[in-house]
């Protein structure tokens, strides 16, 4: 951001549970800041990219100020395992400030407007996060297929699943791997994954362009989730040309063209899913799907498109 040379207030809000309490005593003020930055700029709309714990105590003054307030909104409703303290307060009076919202799946749009069916709700897609990412290693002759998967270690993730799947999928695909790596406990999550032939866990934060890496390091992502609102590592797969194996829920149905860029399990199964992953157990079908995959891709990457669809919802 500082590179592009634009205006620019970037605010420190906290590292640790007490500066998280002592931070809510600059809010208000922070709050009036925002709102003379933006009238005296002249702004057409204020986005919120991505809320923030203090996006809703900021958010009403602005509709208060008549700034037009219009939220990116990622989830309708929090994900099964996540903390749910606060969440109706908080999404609540972000949509009643809104004067319309931004959706990423259909699943999500449908979750705003059941809960405000007359605020305008305008869907743009994902694209893909790529920044220099490196080529992938040449394979090793008799290597088998790579799968990984990436991110928040979290219930909704469905680790258990993924290893249940594994279990079947890996003695008729003895040379495969498996690699599930970000934060959290992947053990407390799935026993005994870990432990599995093949398998390896890498439980620590990943910054973005290390997610990009492993991913370009890929043969296949697997998104084995429970419930899902969309999914960033979706697009940055087809960015990278690597297809995606994933369960049917929420936006990953949206995000995949099922035996196109990658393979829709047929149920919320470990079966199913070990059925899905032994598909791309393929190199004939694998190389079908990457080049599905990169063509995606292509779409993925036209930045002056997506940004193009964005200004056209906020004229509209």
């Amino acid at each position: 951001m500082r590179a592009l040379g634009l205006p620019l207030d970037a605010v420190p809000t906290y590292r640790s549970a007490a500066g998280f309490a002592a931070g809510f005593l600059r809010v208000p003020a922070l709050a009036r800041r925002l709102r003379r930055q933006a009238q005296d700029f002249g702004a057409d709309a204020v986005v919120s990219v991505m809320t923030h714990l203090w996006t809703p105590l900021v958010a009403p003054g602005l509709k208060r100020a008549g700034l037009r307030f219009v939220p990116m909104v990622h989830d309708a409703e929090p994900h099964p395992g996540d903390p749910g303290l606060l969440w109706e307060w908080r999404l609540t009076r972000e949509l009643d400030a809104a004067e319309s919202a931004i959706a990423f799946s259909d699943s999500v749009a449908a979750g705003i407007h059941r809960r405000r069916p007359g605020l305008p709700v305008h869907r743009l897609a994902l694209g893909a996060l790529l920044s220099g990412v490196a080529p992938a290693a040449p394979r090793a002759a008799g290597e088998g297929p790579r799968f990984v998967s990436l991110g928040r270690l979290r219930a909704y993730k469905g680790l258990d699943l993924l290893r249940d799947a594994w279990r079947l999928f890996q003695p008729r695909h003895p040379t495969a791997r498996l690699l599930v790596a970000g934060e959290g406990d992947a053990e407390a999550l799935a026993p005994g994954l870990s432990a599995l032939p093949g398998v390896e866990v890498r439980a620590r934060w990943l910054a973005e362009d290390e997610m990009a890496r492993l991913v370009a390091g890929a043969d296949v992502v697997v998104l084995p989730y429970r419930e899902a609102s969309q999914s960033g590592l979706a697009p940055l797969a087809h960015g990278l040309g690597v297809p995606v194996v994933a369960t049917p829920v929420g936006g990953l149905a949206e995000q995949l063209r099922d035996g196109v860029d990658g393979l829709l399990a047929r149920a919320v199964t470990a079966e199913a899913l070990a059925e899905a992953m032994a598909a791309l157990g393929d190199p004939t079908r694998r190389a079908a799907l990457a080049a599905g995959a990169r063509e995606a891709g292509q779409r993925l990457n036209d930045w002056d498109a997506m940004a193009g669809q964005l200004l056209d919802a906020l004229k509209r």
